[in-house]
């Protein structure tokens, strides 16, 4: 088993190129057989994370995905389902340096295809205008309110002071879209950095380092720095994450995991992709989970019943004493992070049906 590897290693891989490249090999050619659905989404999850963060593996390094590429045109005339996993590794690649130019032709199929209207989900369709335009292609152009829409969302803040991943990880994306992943400004006004510091908190008090990462992300991207208590712990969650040699490919492991905060840590500037690839198959191992105080919190709140309050002054000290020491000092550093008394008016949920006061 692999020792925790820090930064300051003296790596076989001994530059960030190839480190990169150990990465996309293995991802490309270990983990996963190429017809696995999984290996459409881990791939292009990765090459978006390298190309968001302007990386360059290299043309040797992206050779891992020269038959894919030399055959996408069939591939996506089959699966049409999966049509926004193949064109973004398409562009993907073509933007890292990948010889070709089938990304234009790809973008302009799937708008005359209609694949855009297909999806049930404004989110979708963000996505699918995002890759197109990357060509020049709008496929959802009758559509001129997309944007408004998403934004509506992504301002009702009261929605994101409850625990629910789903809305969460939709909110990180509606800004990943909206400013091209950094690209530009997504028109974050202050009701929609307010839902993305109510999703994070929730996400620190959960320890959640996957959903967290997205949120810091997110904030960057719209012209933000997340708090300096999120970024610390991040940091020192990627420390101690291990990649260590597989017994055999497939198989869910923490991969998104590594992936999102590895990101987070290259857009922030700490020095993502860090990690020595071990040769063959490989699998990514999260720190073992601490207990968040979420689940606490709830509880203890659910059972006060009509002795629940908005106002968190008034609660500190009862909440507290309910609690462990371990979810009393998370809930301390997340006080610290974020205006803690506005989040906890809409979690409290205090004045509900039933006569709640």
């Amino acid at each position: 088993m692999a020792s925790i590897l820090h930064l300051d290693v003296p790596f076989r891989q001994r530059t960030r190129a190839a480190r990169q490249a150990a990465l996309v090999d293995r991802v490309a050619r270990e983990r996963r057989p190429h017809e696995d659905v999984y290996w459409l989404k881990e791939n292009a999850e990765l090459l978006n994370a390298l190309e968001t963060a302007d990386a360059r593996p290299g043309e040797a390094a992206l050779e891992a995905y020269a038959g894919v590429y030399g055959e996408i045109e069939k591939r996506i005339g089959f699966f049409p389902q999966y049509y926004r996993f193949f064109l973004s590794i398409c562009l993907d690649l073509e933007d890292l340096g990948m010889p070709g130019n089938k990304g234009a032709a790809l973008a302009e199929w799937v708008a005359r295809q209609g694949l855009a209207g297909a999806e049930l989900s404004d989110l979708q369709r963000a996505e699918a205008r995002r890759l197109c335009l990357r060509r020049g292609v709008d496929p959802v152009g009758a559509d001129p309110e997309l944007d408004d829409r998403l934004r509506a969302f992504a301002r009702r803040s009261e929605t994101f002071t409850l625990p629910n991943k789903k809305a969460a990880y939709e909110l990180t994306h509606i800004v990943f879209y909206l400013s091209e992943y950094g690209r530009k400004s997504p028109c974050a006004d202050p009701e929609m950095i307010d839902s993305l510091c109510y999703a994070g908190t929730l996400a620190f008090l959960e320890l959640n380092i996957d959903l967290l990462s997205e949120v810091c992300i997110a904030l960057r991207f719209a012209g933000k720095t997340p708090p300096p208590v999120w970024e610390r712990w991040l940091s020192d969650q990627m420390m101690r994450f291990q990649v260590m040699p597989a017994d055999r490919p497939g198989g869910m492991d923490d991969y998104h995991t590594w992936l999102m905060v590895n990101w987070f840590m290259d857009l922030s500037g700490r020095g993502g992709f860090a990690h020595e690839m071990p040769e063959g198959a490989v699998v990514f191992a999260a720190p073992e989970p601490n207990s968040g105080p979420l689940r606490e919190l709830s509880d203890c709140m659910y059972n006060m019943t009509e002795a629940r309050s908005p106002d968190w002054g008034q609660m500190r000290d009862r909440v507290g004493d309910r609690l462990s020491d371990e979810a009393r000092t998370v809930l301390a550093a997340a006080e610290q992070a974020v205006d803690f008394g506005a989040f906890f008016k809409g979690f409290a949920r205090a004045g509900g049906p039933g006569g709640l006061t």
